[in-house]
């Protein structure tokens, strides 16, 4: 899965990039937005893993991913006429994005709207977003409007139906909406899936403050949907990500921090998409598989190999906390934690789960 970070000018992206990646990408690199974004593949956290290796005492240990890619600067509301295309090939390939909302003061570093505002620069984002998706819209509205005319049957119904929901979602951003707030039926979300409207893909705002501002609280009210919030010092979390992990400790002691801020990030970021992880164990490896929420055990099977999907008989599946509780398998089985389950079982986030299938 993909995420692209997007965010104005200066407003410490590749910073933040490093922190979540451990990377030492240029933090100067991107002002003009013109160069080759930075991409790097991300570790999702996940202390479960931590305590199945200490019981399994496994080989590998391989935990879910997320792809991270720092595209170049936005630049606000004042971009009527879209992103350029390239930029906008980056950001539309991606299933979410996360913005990086400046809100740190640093003389060295000027703000490309003179102050520093981080709600209004949320705004202004959001804006150049809409902006884009509008003229996606309006330019294929004058093309469908020469079309349905010399369409008839099925196709012609098909392009009305396409139509009319393009009008809705014109009419919701030009109220302040986004794409991802007008509820749409299967057929028109199927229909309009090609078009990968920005503002209909997941966003975390990911406010960036200052050093001392690590521990204080931020208010901020963001209504659309499909959409959270998470506060990082971006520079604090660079040098802790390029500590080791007993150094980063005692520097976050001394900070008052629990845990780095990326780790809850990188979670935020993975929960954002939709994604959860079931877990598999064993001397050989313990893993962690990433699938949407709420999916059958038949397609979990599937994210492993499609013959055991194929093949599927049936999955022997014990919760986490069931499993940690009993302390092994065999005893799980005695405490009777351990479940048969079949194809369309829902699995649940964290369950262990072992399948069974015959090809």
């Amino acid at each position: 899965m993909k995420i692209a970070i997007i965010g104005l000018a200066n407003s410490g992206k590749t910073t933040v990039f490093n922190a979540l990646t451990r990377g030492t990408a240029e933090t100067a690199a991107f002002s003009s937005g013109q160069l080759e974004p930075n991409v790097a593949m991300v570790k999702v956290p996940d202390s479960r893993l931590d305590a199945l290796a200490k019981m399994f005492k496994p080989r590998k240990i391989t935990p879910a991913d997320v792809q991270y890619v720092d595209v170049g600067g936005l630049s606000g509301g004042s971009n009527r006429s879209g992103l350029p295309p390239a930029l906008l090939n980056y950001i539309s390939g991606a299933d979410a994005l996360l913005h990086v909302v400046r809100a740190f003061q640093d003389e060295a570093v000027g703000h490309p709207d003179g102050t520093v505002d981080f709600r209004r620069d949320i705004e202004s984002v959001d804006l150049e977003l809409a902006f884009s998706d509008l003229a996606i819209i309006e330019k294929r509205l004058a093309r469908l409007s020469g079309e349905i005319g010399k369409m008839a049957g099925r196709e012609r119904e098909m392009r009305t139906i396409e139509r009319d929901a393009l009008v809705r979602l014109q009419a919701a951003l030009e109220s302040g909406q986004h794409v991802r707030d007008v509820e749409l039926d299967a057929e028109e979300e199927r229909m309009l899936r090609g078009y990968q409207f920005l503002t209909a893909k997941p966003t975390l705002h990911v406010v960036n403050v200052g050093d001392a501002d690590v521990n204080t609280p931020l208010e901020l009210s963001y209504d659309h949907r499909n959409s959270g919030v998470a506060v990082i010092a971006g520079k604090i979390e660079a040098e802790l990500a390029q500590m080791s992990d007993e150094d980063a400790t005692m520097f976050m002691e001394d900070l008052g921090i629990s845990e780095p801020a990326r780790n809850r990030v990188i979670r935020m970021s993975y929960q954002l998409l939709g994604l959860m992880s079931f877990l598999t164990a064993g001397e050989d490896e313990v893993r962690a598989w990433t699938i949407p929420l709420h999916s059958p055990a038949v397609e979990a099977a599937g994210a492993i190999h499609s013959d055991i999907q194929r093949g599927f008989i049936r999955a022997e599946v014990v919760a986490f906390n069931d499993l940690v509780a009993a302390g092994s398998i065999p005893e799980a089985k005695k405490a009777g934690t351990v479940r048969l389950e079949g194809k369309q079982y829902i699995v649940k986030d964290g369950d262990i789960c072992h399948f069974l299938f015959n090809v």
